[in-house]
């Protein structure tokens, strides 16, 4: 915990000596719109559900995006998701917002791209994945929390209650099992080991219940003195 506070205003320190370079915010605002941009063409097709490559079904990338397509409305998803994306980064105040969107879209074309062979494009993309991994870091300040919470309170503790939702959760799992059996859920031949298992399962899931509630931040925000 020491080292992550002693983390914290060195990251701080090297986030405002970046930022305040002109060519580095002229640098941010290229590498934005290129990105956006780059993201609207590609996402028309699947909008509009039409063919996104001529290539043939033969052709493993071509396989790929009939079979995409013929998903029905999650191929127009993935052109919302991906328009949407854009246009976020576009606009200065949601550019955050628009970079974590952009992110994980833009890895999951780039492993599909490297792993199906698309000649040529796997480079683009893993280019596109550092440029968007440039872009989240640029918003070290608005996404500061996900590293650094500043709550400064622990829930109440629990006292004999912490023994309470175990028991719950592995009553819970038992009822499961009952009810599984009496449905004759997935055709099993032997409920009472999916019971033994359920019941089981309910009751470490109590107990992981347990410890994340012990251990979360709560209440209100500390200052910075205080978290120093």
């Amino acid at each position: 915990m020491n080292a992550i506070m002693k983390l914290e205003p060195i990251l701080d320190e090297l986030y405002v000596a970046v930022t305040r370079r002109w060519w580095m915010q002229l640098f941010t605002v290229f590498v934005r719109c290129l990105l956006a941009i780059a993201f609207i063409p590609p996402s028309i097709p699947k909008i509009l559900h039409r063919p996104f490559t001529i290539l043939p079904d033969s052709d493993p990338v071509g396989h790929y995006f009939s079979a995409l397509m013929a998903t029905g409305f999650y191929y127009e998803f993935i052109g919302w998701s991906q328009i949407i994306a854009a246009l976020l980064l576009l606009i200065p105040r949601t550019a955050h917002i628009g970079a974590l969107l952009f992110l994980p879209i833009v890895v999951n074309i780039a492993v599909l791209t490297t792993s199906v062979g698309f000649a040529g494009t796997w480079v683009i993309t893993i280019l596109m994945c550092l440029a968007a991994t440039y872009l989240v870091a640029w918003e070290y300040d608005r996404l500061k929390p996900v590293l650094f919470y500043n709550r400064r309170e622990k829930p109440q503790m629990l006292g004999a209650k912490v023994l309470v939702v175990p028991a719950l959760f592995t009553v819970g799992g038992a009822v499961m099992g009952v009810l599984w059996w009496s449905i004759r859920l997935g055709n099993l031949s032997n409920y009472l080991l999916v019971g033994i298992g359920l019941t089981a399962i309910g009751f470490v899931f109590g107990l992981v219940v347990v410890l994340h509630y012990r251990f979360m931040p709560v209440g209100h925000l500390a200052k910075e003195n205080e978290r120093l």
